[in-house]
């Protein structure tokens, strides 16, 4: 698959000198590949928490692109698909952390959880102040099960704004974790893939699909889905989509969620405009209430999308 990119060894600093050059309010740690707040110093001596995520790259705008004011002070960016080291989370940790600390938000993967949470325990015995929350809103695995648990997907970015809201108000580190933890609680997310991806280094899709077959129940590193089934109507998709959602989070009418249409990369706008407003219309068939909607984590340009209720009441 053709690719616009120079060396395949150096997809990701490309790409973060590309973002850096576009967004003078964004830095690249020295020596790394860490995107930060231009002034996360001065952040960090008024006394604000500090708020850190990051993976694997493979997911732009996620997470460097929701670095800045009210969201993420810094973002570390491991090469696609595969996790920042736990050297370079602990170097984020320690620019950006002041006195107030900072809370490290986690996708429910075995190499972030490690590597994070290493970085979390060296930066403690320190003497910085961290916290770490677990995001795992993947509706289509079940709690319990031959698996490493949900998956941290889409959802991850409303976890990323309502914390950054938090700390941008200059509460303590225990009170902004305890707001990412009950956010995370109250996400559900479910994806469906009309195609699989192709990651730069591999050259060719992960798996393959007929021309009338999907996948339901994808990740966000190229793999397939839970089951397949045939090409259906788009409503008819967004309707067992949320449907799963709404059962998982037990959402009942006269509730109020916020709303996220997530493209996986390689979906039309007008496509996503469609299931946009054919999940508008099923959550109002149900009582539901829609606060907020927006849409925001790709994967690798596969043609597909994910939907993300968040229960904005609770």
């Amino acid at each position: 698959m053709k690719k616009l990119i120079n060396d395949v060894s150096t997809v990701v600093p490309d790409m973060l000198d590309g973002l850096i050059a576009l967004n003078p309010q964004l830095s690249l740690l020295q020596g790394g590949t860490t995107v930060l707040r231009a002034d996360a110093e001065a952040v960090a001596a008024r006394g604000e928490v500090a708020l850190i995520s990051g993976g694997g790259s493979g997911h732009e705008p996620a997470h460097g692109g929701y670095v800045g004011h009210g969201m993420l002070s810094a973002a570390v960016a491991g090469e696609i698909f595969t996790s920042p080291s736990t050297d370079a989370v602990l170097d984020a940790i320690r620019a950006v952390a002041g006195p107030a600390g900072a809370l490290l938000i986690v996708k429910n993967y075995t190499g972030d959880r490690f590597n994070f949470g290493l970085a979390a325990e060296i930066a403690r015995a320190e003497g910085i102040p961290v916290e770490m929350m677990i995001v795992a809103d993947d509706v289509a695995l079940s709690a319990s099960g031959n698996h490493a648990g949900r998956r941290g997907l889409a959802g991850t970015v409303l976890v990323h704004k309502i914390a950054g809201a938090a700390a941008a108000r200059g509460l303590p580190l225990p009170e902004v974790a305890r707001i990412a933890k009950e956010a995370a609680a109250s996400l559900g997310t479910m994806g469906v893939a009309l195609t699989s991806c192709t990651v730069p280094a591999a050259g060719k899709p992960g798996f393959e699909l007929g021309d009338r077959e999907i996948e339901w129940g994808l990740g966000i590193h190229g793999e397939p889905g839970v089951s397949r089934g045939a090409l259906e109507p788009a409503d008819a998709m967004v309707g067992k989509l949320l449907a799963k959602i709404i059962d998982d989070l037990a959402l009942q009418a006269g509730e109020r969620v916020a709303l996220l249409v997530n493209n996986l990369g390689g979906t039309p706008s007008s496509e996503l405009h469609v299931v946009a407003g054919d999940a508008l219309r099923e959550l109002a068939g149900r009582g539901i209430e829609v606060a907020r909607v927006g849409r925001h984590v790709p994967e690798r340009a596969r043609n597909g999308w994910r939907v993300a209720d968040a229960a904005a009441g609770r």
